[in-house]
């Protein structure tokens, strides 16, 4: 059927106004102009039809009154000596002009609210160079922006864009009241959809330095939630490569809960893009902090970019041996050397020569500090000779309070250090179904250690007293619950526990008690309960997202420190190498010493300020290598080491 000229007309005009404000306006405009010109012509019309009501005499004046009185109706007035046909006239130009203005006026102030709310929502266009792009919002985002304030420090400017599906507004909100000091970095939030291409562009992405993708849920979501974060962090990254024309150049470093996802993203084949498993890690950190107290302190702060931090560090080294590295260095602690061929390779062989261009990785104040040349600075005490006494592995009772998918994690790394027939009580009040067929897996799988699970409230006293915490080399306190709940709830009921442990444990009592603590901002409160250990799950894993964003070499080194048959790093009782106190020695005939053991020494720790926050817990890592040192009986070397004994 044809259709008609109207039809076609209709179409066309639904067409061009369909096209935003812009058509809109443009139409509006037209109709005004056109509009004005039919009646200046029929205004014009009447005065040379009918001469006697050429009252004006002026043919610009009556142009000009047109004008006026479609554009103000109070105009009209200078027409009342008029004829009444020109009155007439007169008439329909007010009104005219009074239904076109508002109109006008209508679209203007809807499209100002827009411009205002897209302000407001930041839905500009976000022009930044060689800025950090975190896509997604969670709880530990502050974190994840704090570290990369801190790694700037160093620059005059830089810039770091949040794109999410979270409201402006509140993002702006959070961050402002826990992060007050940007220093260089200045922090946009924008919101929109991060796995849209549009959005993406919007951000700049193409001029980006690298990109983090954040979980939209905390790992005690549903499996629902956790799969749904999964395919839009994989959908980012497609649409990621899509905005650099199909082949990524960008570091990307996101969060997979699933092994499936990470799988898919392994497809990808691209060295840039780094999927991890936040949890996996928490769980090896756990079991670590365990074997070894203040270990935990030791990892926040090379993990961190307040404080000594891992480099990949290249230069002409002149043969010189590994084992003879750090006496050639003002700054720096050698760790291991990393190449195409070979990968990373902790502690390596004494006899190891390094050939130029070989890239060490270097635990150092800063990059700028780290400085070789063919001149050695110290000169350790070779005729130091230690004990080389070694901790007998014994059977270990565990209890957890709580439970968290971590748990799983710490329990299988725990079977890898521990003496068969361990014990692992874990301590759950009304543990659902779901938690007894998880532990029954466990247990038969793990069938040479003891894993029982009660059902028992830990944040009741006399529960907790019935149980015995007395009986246990270490206390482990998780999650309470096995529903989503708020970081600062689990927290609280940490804290409560902590308390109610105080209460029952006696004082004299060697019991190792770890807890993991999501809210960084409830560490100070933790520290007044005389915990050993705590873990801050969230402010750890976003020290690591946000080192892998700014070095992915990175990987290398976390997948062989947090690997049970590679290198790892303890905190060793001073007894093991020395027999007599006190000690006086400089920290280079520390770092002798423990290479007699095969070990590289990172630091020391000073037994009698373990508890005291404002001493960072006694741990002073990479000291001057001149700096002299009293070791006692309650002392501590900070080591890299193949196992904790």
């Amino acid at each position: 059927m044809k259709n008609s000229f109207r039809d076609r007309l209709n179409y066309k005009a639904e067409r061009f106004l369909s096209k935003g404000g812009s058509s809109i306006f443009k139409s509006l405009l037209i109709i005004f102009i056109v509009v004005f010109i039919v009646l200046v012509s029929l205004r014009l019309l009447l005065i040379n039809i009918f001469p006697s009501l050429n009252y004006t005499g002026d043919f610009f004046r009556d142009i000009w009154v047109t004008f006026l009185e479609m554009t103000d109706p109070g105009n009209m007035n200078q027409d009342n000596k008029a004829p009444t046909y020109l009155k007439i006239l007169t008439i329909l130009s007010g009104l005219t002009g009074v239904i076109l203005l508002s109109m006008l006026i209508g679209f203007i102030t809807t499209a100002l609210d827009t411009m205002l709310y897209d302000f407001r929502k930041g839905r500009g266009k976000v022009i930044e160079n060689n800025h950090t792009i975190i896509l997604g919002w969670n709880e530990r985002v502050v974190d994840v922006v704090r570290e990369l304030v801190l790694a700037n420090e160093s620059e005059s400017k830089a810039s770091v864009v949040i794109l999410s599906n979270e409201d402006k507004e509140i993002m702006d909100s959070l961050i402002t009241k826990r992060l007050t000091d940007t220093m260089t970095t200045e922090v946009i939030t924008t919101q929109g959809d991060y796995a849209n291409i549009n959005e993406l562009k919007r951000i700049n992405l193409e001029s980006a330095r690298s990109i983090i993708i954040l979980a939209n849920c905390s790992e005690s979501a549903t499996m629902d939630k956790k799969i749904a974060s999964d395919v839009q962090s994989v959908k980012s990254i497609l649409a990621i490569t899509a905005c650099q024309n199909g082949t990524n150049e960008l570091p990307i470093i996101t969060e997979i809960f699933t092994k499936e996802k990470r799988d898919i993203v392994s497809f990808f084949d691209d060295d840039n893009i780094i999927a991890i498993d936040s949890w996996n890690i928490m769980g090896k950190l756990l079991i670590q902090t365990s074997l070894t107290s203040g270990l935990d302190t030791v990892y926040k702060e090379i993990l961190s970019f307040d404080g000594c931090e891992i480099y990949f560090y290249e230069d002409d080294w002149n043969n010189v041996l590994f084992s003879d590295l750090a006496y050639y260095m003002k700054d720096g602690i050698p760790l291991g050397v990393y190449s195409e061929d070979d990968g990373l390779v902790l502690r390596p062989p004494t006899d190891t020569v390094l050939k130029n261009g070989d890239s060490v990785v270097i635990l150092a104040e800063d990059d700028s500090t780290i400085a070789y040349e063919n001149k050695q600075y110290y000169f350790p005490d070779r005729e130091k000779k230690i004990i080389d006494k070694r901790l007998e592995q014994n059977r270990k009772r565990i209890l957890i309070l709580g439970w968290h998918k971590v748990a799983e994690v710490f329990i299988e790394e725990a079977t890898d250090y521990l003496l068969e027939d361990s014990d692992f009580d874990i301590m759950f009040d009304q543990p659902t179904d779901e938690l007894k067929t998880t532990i029954d897996e466990i247990t038969e799988e793990y069938s040479d250690f003891n894993i029982k699970l009660h059902d028992s409230n830990p944040l009741d006293l006399e529960k907790l007293e019935a149980f015995n915490p007395n009986t246990y080399d270490t206390i482990v306190i998780l999650s309470q619950s096995m529903k989503e709940e708020s970081a600062d709830k689990i927290d609280s009921d940490t804290l409560i526990i902590l308390l109610l442990l105080r209460k029952v444990i006696k004082e004299s009592d060697d019991i190792h008690i770890i807890t993991q603590v999501l809210n960084s901002e409830n560490q100070e409160i933790i520290t007044q309960t005389n915990v050993d250990d705590f873990i801050i799950s969230n402010k750890l894993i976003t020290m690591i997202l946000a080192q892998l964003s700014e070095e992915a070499l990175m990987k290398t080194f976390y997948d062989d420190i947090f690997s049970e048959d590679g290198s790892e790093i303890y905190v060793k009782p001073a007894t093991l190498y020395f027999d007599t106190f006190p000690q006086n020695i400089s920290f280079a005939d520390a770092f002798f010493c423990a290479q007699q053991r095969d070990e590289i020494c990172l630091g020391i720790r000073k037994g009698h300020l373990s508890r005291s926050l404002d001493d960072n817990f006694g741990i002073k890592l990479n000291p001057e290598k001149d700096m002299a040192l009293e070791l006692n009986e309650n002392d501590f070397l900070i080591v890299l080491s193949e196992d904790e004994l």
